[in-house]
């Protein structure tokens, strides 16, 4: 049985991740409170504004970017969109 989790973006109980996806405080608190589909979403969304910015993951700056738009993104705040990206109904 899964666990879950009161999940931060959807304001209700869904199934969480099976583990922590980044190491830390960070990754403990998604753990702990963000679904696994929110997760997934994010990640979907991360692949679209790194092919979209042409981030590298090397560059820190890129990575501070990606977080911030993690954190808006889970907590419902406005986030950085891909251009012209339509999300299906």
């Amino acid at each position: 049985m899964s666990r879950t989790v009161f999940c931060r973006k959807y304001g209700e109980k869904l199934p969480g991740l099976d583990a922590p996806p980044l190491p830390g405080p960070a990754g403990e608190d998604i753990f702990a409170n963000v679904s696994a589909k929110a997760w997934r979403e994010w990640q979907h969304l991360q692949t679209m504004l790194i092919n979209e910015h042409h981030l590298s993951m090397v560059d820190a700056q890129a990575r501070q970017f990606l977080t911030e738009q993690m954190r808006k993104f889970l907590a419902n705040e406005d986030h950085e969109r891909p251009a012209g990206y339509v999300p299906p109904p």
